[in-house]
């Protein structure tokens, strides 16, 4: 079964960091892309960053571009995602998803193309 647990979320003070960790089960393909998403009560959800299971194409809102950093561990099917600089606007439940029929040399954040999505982390960001 397709699955994907999301883990890492927490409450930081403004200026802080955290580090969420996706891990992806129930497949054998090694070319995929795993996308970070979050969610505000209220607003719009939206993507986060993307990256390729070879760790070598990623893209990242310009929301948080310089601040998040993403790299991936093809074997352990995971993705990791370093956050700096955390600002309260970065407050929201953060969901990571699998997309495993990838479109050639790029990612996106098109959150239709996503097969499995994980339960999302909470991440706080207030003094």
């Amino acid at each position: 079964q397709l699955r994907v647990v999301e883990s890492g979320g927490g409450l930081v003070q403004p200026g802080g960091s955290l580090r969420l960790t996706c891990v992806a089960s129930g497949f054998t393909l090694d070319d995929w892309t795993i996308a970070v998403f979050r969610q505000v009560p209220g607003k719009e959800r939206e993507g986060v960053l993307c990256i390729r299971s070879s760790g070598a194409i990623a893209n990242y809102a310009s929301s948080v571009r310089s601040r998040f950093t993403a790299s991936s561990d093809r074997a352990n099917k995971a993705v990791h995602v370093g956050m700096h600089n955390l600002r309260p606007e970065d407050t929201g439940v953060y969901y990571c998803a699998i997309d495993l029929d990838p479109v050639p040399f790029m990612c996106d954040m098109n959150a239709d193309k996503y097969d499995a999505w994980g339960q999302g982390t909470q991440v706080t960001v207030s003094s």
